[in-house]
């Protein structure tokens, strides 16, 4: 059992629905650091790739993705769910669509920020039925960006997201893999990896 599978175990809470609450350490109150030891996993899994651009999407996704970014010395891209005042120019624009909050938003990247010349890592908290990874896998295309990996903290392995990703071809690699999780009994079972 690794490092984050210990704390899922210690610190999780499973609710119906198919959510695994780790708002107390992960994605609401962050614990520095975990956030550290997970920022170097990543690096020590993707380290044979030249990455230039850590990309995630907001929000849960920025903290985690500062990390990875610090450990590979690069600049970390978040895709906003809206766009503001503050966003000028031409963007790329993916449609995703939340597991956790049941909606569909348009999250969207400057062109400033993404071009054929970058190199990218994908990361994200969670990993459900994907939407989210396929729209910022998506908005790396429109750059003409090449996609180097996708990193993931938690992965819902009962759902179809990790299968989709991985047909598709890409180097997804996952903390925690979670085959089951029983809000009775708060049984969490992780697959071996």
């Amino acid at each position: 059992m690794n490092f984050l599978e210990e704390r899922i175990l210690k610190d999780g809470i499973v609710k119906p629905g198919n959510v695994l609450k780790v708002d107390s350490f992960l994605n609401h109150q962050m614990d520095i650091g975990l956030m550290e030891q997970i920022g170097a996993e990543f690096k020590r899994r993707f380290a044979d790739k030249p990455v230039t651009k850590v990309l995630t999407i907001e929000a849960s996704g920025i903290g985690i993705a500062c990390f990875v970014a610090r450990e590979f010395g690069v600049p970390m891209v978040f895709a906003k769910k809206s766009k503001s005042i503050n966003i000028e120019g031409e963007m790329y624009v993916a449609e995703v669509e939340s597991f956790t909050h049941k909606n569909k938003n348009q999250v969207i990247v400057s062109k400033k920020f993404l071009g054929p010349e970058d190199h990218v890592l994908i990361i994200d908290d969670f990993l459900a039925n994907g939407c989210a990874l396929q729209g910022l896998i998506s908005i790396s295309e429109s750059a003409g960006a090449t996609v180097e990996g996708l990193g993931i903290v938690i992965e819902k392995g009962f759902q179809i997201g990790g299968t989709v990703i991985r047909n598709l071809g890409y180097d997804l690699e996952s903390l925690a893999i979670v085959d089951a999780m029983d809000p009775e009994t708060g049984t969490i079972t992780f697959r071996e990896q």
